[in-house]
């Protein structure tokens, strides 16, 4: 079908379309006139997300913007939001209410629910994409009840965030508080199980007498080592002196010794002077000779004294080093036994700060929780309250009615090309080319403008009745007419 073909159409049938598009567009506008006014009133309403005074903690964590609005937005259209609403207005109160309540449910269920479930109906919450806005709209017939509801179902979410941030840092807060008597009953125990050790022990928990009894074992190390060295000096004189006592440098150096020695070389000089002068039976040379004997008897007796110092020296300097030894073994063993009491000191002295530390975190959160718990506060703040509008927001009868021009037209068009379906006629000459497959030779006047396709078709098969068949070519052939057919 063409343009023009279609203006022929709805030329032809102008008063079935007419009638059609004026039929909807009336119906549309006495429905718009007839329909009660509605009023809307809106509450708007802003999320805080920065960071919380109390926890430091964003209220919205990790998730997206629209997904924390959209969740709000649940919250607001929740049942339980809708039921603080019931309370705060009292709408239960209302008789009126609760016979449509009979009337509908026959006194089945929850009243308040189904109540809240009633007035939840003409709630519309719409979040923000681009912020933190969220606007709570109310529909009713009453301006003032709309602008009403609205602030209450604002002021119920409002309460409802805070009783969902309270109840449970509420639970918390008990929660705590019972480990916190637990952590503390364990820390007691600890503390005093670690004072009963260090009594027993006769021991504080610090490292000055472990580094004291470490200097004095290191010292006693060194005079064990001196006491060996000494002593294994006084043995090598000791053997020397059982030997060849008389060429050891402690008794050559000895003053006495060196004097007699000198004594006796003078003596066995004068001896040898006199043996000379005076003869070896002189009284003199006798005398001279027993001060020799009674010289070399003080120098043996003298060498002998010395080389038996030496045997007591180096029974004295074993006697020094096997007494330091027994020190240092003492030492020794008291230092393991104060290493191994101060292990199980630091064991307890551990266990003490490690329930410390818990009893210190739990107290800690504890009294975060009982802050959290005593505040009112939201991030949910009410930007404006809704006031009552002054016109009502439906029905808008000039936007029903343009809006009406859309499907009016749709229905308009279908019935022309409804009609025009079940009774075809020939419109111009484009029909007889497409519908009846023959050419066009001429067109004349007629007196009607159009003529139905049937007609059209009769026409045609009187002519190739009648036609000779020497010109039976031209049978086919038809002149239209301005919308007829002729021969």
């Amino acid at each position: 079908m063409t343009f023009s073909q279609f203006l022929k159409i709805m030329r032809a049938r102008w008063r079935l379309a007419l009638s059609i598009f004026g039929g909807v567009i009336m119906l549309t506008l006495s429905i718009s006139l007839l329909l009660p006014e509605n009023y809307k009133a809106t509450a708007t309403l802003v999320a805080d997300l920065k960071p919380d005074a109390l926890t430091g903690m964003s209220q919205m964590m990790s998730m997206q913007q629209t997904g924390f609005l959209s969740t709000q937005a649940d919250i607001v259209s929740s049942t339980h939001v809708a039921q603080r609403v019931v309370r705060q207005l009292k709408l239960a109160d209302s008789a009126d209410s609760r016979q449509k309540w009979m009337r509908d449910t026959d006194g089945r269920g929850d009243y308040r629910v189904w109540l809240a479930e009633l007035i939840g109906r003409n709630l519309i919450v719409k979040p923000s994409r681009d912020s933190n806005v969220l606007e709570i709209s109310y529909k009713s017939v009453s301006a003032p009840f709309a602008a009403a509801m609205a602030n209450s179902y604002a002021k119920a979410y409002i309460d409802t965030v805070v009783q969902m941030r309270v109840d449970p840092a509420r639970g918390y807060a008990e929660f705590f508080e019972e480990r916190a008597l637990l952590a503390r009953k364990k820390l007691e125990k600890a503390q005093a199980r670690l004072a009963e050790a260090q009594r027993e022990n006769r021991i504080i928990t610090t490292d000055e007498r472990l580094d004291a009894e470490t200097t004095k074992l290191t010292e006693l190390a060194g005079q064990v080592v001196r006491s060996r060295a000494a002593l294994a000096d006084a043995e090598s004189r000791t053997s020397q002196s059982s030997k060849r006592a008389d060429q050891m440098q402690d008794i050559i150096s000895n003053p006495l010794v060196s004097s007699l020695k000198a004594d006796l070389v003078r003596a066995q000089t004068k001896l040898k002077e006199l043996s000379e002068k005076l003869g070896s039976e002189h009284p003199s040379v006798l005398e001279v000779q027993a001060s020799i004997k009674e010289t070399t008897q003080r120098l043996q007796n003298e060498i002998d004294r010395l080389s038996s110092s030496l045997h007591i020296n180096s029974d004295m300097s074993r006697t020094r080093l096997q007494s330091a030894e027994a020190e240092y073994e003492e030492q020794r063993n008291l230092l393991l036994k104060l290493k191994s009491e101060r292990s199980a000191l630091s064991v307890l002295s551990t266990e003490v700060d490690q329930a410390q530390r818990i009893y210190e975190a739990i107290q800690s959160r504890q009294n975060q929780t009982n802050l959290e718990s005593a505040s009112a506060q939201s991030n949910i703040y009410l930007l404006s309250a809704a006031t009552e509008p002054p016109q009502p927001s439906s029905p808008k009868v000039l936007l029903n009615t343009l809006i009406a021009f859309v499907p009016a037209s749709m229905l308009m068009l279908l019935a022309v090309l409804l009609a025009e379906s079940r009774d075809r006629r020939v419109r111009g000459k484009q029909d007889i080319t497409q519908l009846l497959a023959v050419p066009i030779i001429g067109i004349m006047k007629a007196p009607s403008d159009e003529v139905p396709i049937g007609a059209a078709r009769s026409l045609l098969r009187w002519m190739k009745k009648h036609t000779p068949s020497s010109s039976r070519e031209f049978s086919d052939l038809a002149v239209v007419t301005q919308g007829g057919v002729s021969s």
